[in-house]
């Protein structure tokens, strides 16, 4: 059972990419799924999640309105589309995942939430 993150690149500000999360070894479609990162020198944080339904989200005010996020559970795979990035966004982000059965709440914040983590993506914004 693994989540494997894509999508990583160099990108000059302004500019967008998408990020995938591939889970493996098992269905993940009733399981809520995220998306951490960390920056050089700095601690992890939360970036968004998506209830598995796909009907709800939460994001980091830093990302509201720049980034989306979405799965797509016939494929067992999240994105992450990351528009009007900026610097500041650098960083390694990672996909996860919580247990079964876990309410959907602001509570997706906490890393302590996600038991399953995937090895993460790097992103450069240059600007």
């Amino acid at each position: 059972v693994q989540l494997q993150a894509s999508g990583g690149g160099l990108v000059q500000a302004g500019g967008s990419l998408r990020l995938s999360c591939a889970a493996s070894g098992r269905t993940f479609e009733k399981n809520h799924m995220g998306w951490f990162r960390q920056a050089p020198g700095k601690e992890r944080e939360f970036v968004a999640a998506v209830k598995w339904s796909g009907d709800s989200t939460y994001y980091v005010d830093s990302v509201k309105g720049r980034f989306t996020v979405s799965r797509d559970n016939a494929k067992n795979t999240m994105y992450l589309q990351m528009n009007s990035l900026k610097p500041e966004d650098t960083a390694i982000y990672y996909c996860v995942a919580e247990p079964l059965n876990v309410i959907w709440s602001i509570g997706v914040i906490t890393t302590t939430r996600w038991n399953l983590w995937g090895q993460g993506t790097l992103v450069t914004v240059s600007s």
